[in-house]
């Protein structure tokens, strides 16, 4: 790289102006510390490009990982010096986990193999590394090419980026980038179990939840080749996403997981009572089985808002405990 490691005593601003403190840390970056990881499936329109790219940014240290493509991905990763390993599993989230247990660096830089990514941001992606963070995020709406991601794709995007803003407290502009920045010992912190797609989204909830030290950088992104198919299914994979986005909140905010069902409870015990009430009053029905189960959602509701906020102690007392050890290690070392 052609950044010099500097101090990391700074502060950056995060998002809609969302302030980060960096660890103080200084660290030294040279281009044969960083892997350049690339899961790939049926990419053989676009691989070699984005290899040649790297390439040329003087980034040889390159590692495909690729989910048994019918095409000759693997076959012309390998022919521009890639190392290329077939995961055993299936889905991104998968050959992440699988391609670290063989990664030898202590930095990684991810990216997508479609082609859409640019590899002369490469040093930007990076740099915040030498300065003290763990993990950059590359955040595709600063730079984007008009045709590069369909109206129904853009707005799905801005909706999952304000449900994460909203559920989990942090603002990380585009967390479904495929353009990833991070150490290796953050990684390694993090408890990862997604196998698909959401591997972005896990990926940013884990390192709000970990306190990973995060920031994000505008990168460009273009449109994919012609000859170039994307994997994603829009409906089905953005649903998927919103549903993760929620059942991480069980950790990460239980408050918010918690309460919600808890209102939710609350709310249609309460719908379901005064359908009973209204009955008894304008007809003089009663609704003994509604009314006992317009009782037990509205105290099973009330019992779920209580363990909300019993959890979202613990979750907060731990983290403290957490910060504290962490702050200890990194005095001892200095």
């Amino acid at each position: 790289m052609d950044n010099d490691a500097v101090g990391a005593g700074s502060r950056l601003s995060v998002g809609d102006g969302e302030v980060l403190a960096m660890s103080q840390e200084t660290r030294e970056l040279a281009a044969e510390d960083v892997c350049i990881l690339i899961p790939t499936l049926d990419e053989a329109a676009t691989i070699g490009d984005v290899i040649d790219g790297f390439h040329a940014e003087g980034y040889t240290n390159v590692f495909v990982v690729d989910g048994d493509s019918e095409d000759d991905t693997r076959e012309i990763a390998r022919e521009r010096g890639a190392h290329v390993l077939v995961q055993s599993g299936d889905g991104k989230g998968q050959a992440v986990r699988e391609a670290l247990e063989y990664v030898d660096v202590s930095y990684v830089l991810m990216v997508d193999g479609d082609g859409t990514y640019d590899p002369a941001d490469a040093d930007r992606m990076l740099e915040p590394l030498s300065r003290g963070y763990d993990h950059v995020i590359g955040n595709r709406f600063a730079d984007m090419d008009d045709d590069a991601m369909k109206a129904l794709n853009g707005f799905g995007n801005r909706a999952i980026n304000k449900s994460f803003r909203f559920i989990h407290g942090a603002d990380y502009d585009d967390i479904l980038s495929g353009y990833r920045a991070f150490t290796v010992d953050s990684f390694e912190r993090l408890s990862l179990d997604s196998d698909g797609f959401t591997i972005e989204t896990e990926l940013a909830v884990e390192c709000v939840k970990h306190g990973i030290d995060t920031t994000v950088v505008p990168v460009s992104y273009s449109a994919r080749p012609e000859a170039s198919e994307t994997n994603l299914h829009p409906l089905k994979d953005g649903g998927t996403i919103i549903l993760a986005l929620y059942s991480l909140a069980k950790t990460n905010n239980p408050l918010f997981y918690f309460g919600s069902l808890g209102v939710g409870g609350i709310v249609s015990g309460g719908f379901i009572a005064t359908y009973v009430l209204w009955q008894w009053i304008q007809h003089g029905q009663g609704h003994e089985i509604m009314a006992m189960a317009s009782a037990a959602a509205i105290l099973l509701g009330v019992q779920l808002l209580m363990f909300g906020v019993l959890s979202d102690m613990l979750v907060t007392l731990h983290r403290e405990q957490r910060r504290r050890l962490e702050q200890i290690t990194r005095d001892d070392r200095e």
